[in-house]
């Protein structure tokens, strides 16, 4: 079972905090706060969405690569990591 699937509940709990972030700061908007609040509000939701970026990639390597059951599904999990940090990077 893969770590996204077992961690589900911690994760869409995580990804929910986030959203409510959004929410938050589409409030502020409209409510037309001053700018300093609508960039820290910006800060804690990029905070929070690089932590569970880390989580994610985390877990992926563990289980992917470090845990992997042969060569091959360990460079299948590297080859996706690079992918996903070189669309990242951009």
């Amino acid at each position: 079972m893969s770590h996204t699937i077992r961690d589900k509940k911690k994760l869409l709990a995580r990804v929910r905090r986030i959203q409510g972030q959004f929410e938050g700061l589409e409030r502020a908007l409209e409510a037309e706060v001053p700018c300093s609040e609508i960039l820290r509000q910006l800060a804690s939701i990029r905070g929070a969405t690089s932590g569970l970026t880390a989580e994610i990639v985390e877990d992926h390597i563990r289980e992917h690569i470090l845990d992997a059951k042969s060569p091959s599904d360990r460079r299948q999990g590297g080859e996706e990591l690079i992918s996903v940090l070189q669309t990242y990077m951009k």
